[in-house]
């Protein structure tokens, strides 16, 4: 890749999505001021699990109130877990959305050394158990149904039936509360070596086929022209801030029309500008974790709009975290197709 000297400072281009600043996460407490932490407002008479939803969206906001993203995590730090999804230790699937930050919450904060989950029937599936007096952390599954009434109604009437979300939940546990488990059920992936994660990190970026161009002194996405921009190599004290940042543009670059087809038009610094910028935050986390690098702090100064997006709104961080995991996806699949392309040629 190109390097060198740093040109002048130069605006991004008009309706750019824009990231340039430090990446730690230093006086993040000072980003919230007393002022702005209202209590969470109530649930809506009526609303489905509303107490779940409420619940997660009330421990994520006293997070950010705190000072801290959940989606940021110390990783692999006195014999903790290291950065990686968490996943089902009996099937290997990757947990996704706001099922992430459940899970990597709770991993933290009991210090447990791996990211692999079992439901109590998996776990005597695998020949073991939980270990008496565990407690379970649930996790939560959306879908839409037809209800029987609608669906008369629309054979009735004409008309497509209409569908109504539900929120299901289910309880998991870490393998680290499970014992006598069978032989390797719940060991985590090596993490990769830090010499071969910059050749990882450089196949996404040329897997995904999105024009990706390094230069100036600011990270940007241009919706309108579909290129990311990053500043070369060399304008970062760190070589993986470079992949960090890399990463959180083309996450905003998997909301072009032609991929997943996210509203990225929003005047700055509206609700609409915030929502996509906590997209692409989680997104690249998520990348990040699946990658093996440790995810860091890109856009504190979003603090107080992503609050005021989540207290207004308890399904918000859901509906954010679910499209930064089909993001981090649609980016991960294409890498592993090209991966898998030249496994064949090589053969």
């Amino acid at each position: 890749r190109p390097a060198g000297r740093q040109s002048p400072p130069t605006p991004a281009p008009p309706g750019a999505c824009c990231f340039w600043g430090g990446d730690g996460d230093r006086d993040l407490r000072q980003k919230v001021k007393s002022s702005d932490r209202p209590s969470h407002r109530p649930s809506r008479s009526g609303e489905p699990h509303a107490s779940l939803y409420d619940s997660v969206t009330s421990r994520i906001v006293a997070e950010l109130e705190a000072g801290r993203l959940p989606w940021v995590q110390s990783w692999g730090r006195s014999g903790g877990a290291s950065a990686a999804l968490p996943h089902n230790a009996h099937s290997g699937r990757a947990y996704s959305g706001i099922n992430i930050l459940i899970l990597w919450g709770a991993v933290i904060e009991a210090g447990w050394p791996s990211q692999g989950w079992l439901t109590f029937r998996q776990a005597l599936d695998a020949g073991g158990n939980v270990r008496k007096g565990e407690r379970g952390t649930t996790v939560v599954y959306a879908d839409r149904f037809i209800p029987k009434g609608e669906a008369e109604r629309a054979a009735r009437d004409g008309g497509d039936a209409r569908a109504v979300p539900f929120l299901k939940s289910f309880t998991v546990f870490n393998v680290a509360q499970c014992e006598e488990l069978a032989e390797g059920i719940g060991i985590d992936p090596t993490p990769l070596p830090e010499r071969e994660i910059v050749p990882v990190a450089e196949a996404v970026i040329a897997a995904s086929g999105i024009d990706f161009r390094i230069g100036g002194d600011r990270a940007f996405y241009v919706p309108a022209h579909d290129y990311v921009q990053v500043p070369p190599q060399l304008a970062f004290f760190d070589q993986v801030n470079f992949y960090r940042t890399a990463l959180h543009e083309l996450t905003h670059a998997t909301g072009h029309a032609s991929r997943l087809d996210r509203k990225l038009i929003n005047a700055f610094g509206s609700k609409d500008y915030a929502r996509e910028e906590l997209v692409a935050e989680m997104g690249s986390a998520f990348l990040c974790a699946a990658l093996g690098i440790q995810p860091s702090v890109r856009h504190a100064d979003y603090i107080g709009s992503w609050l005021e997006v989540l207290r207004e709104d308890n399904r918000a961080i859901f509906r954010a975290a679910s499209l930064a995991s089909k993001a981090a996806d649609w980016l991960l699949a294409r890498h592993a197709e090209a991966a898998a392309g030249d496994g064949r040629a090589a053969a």
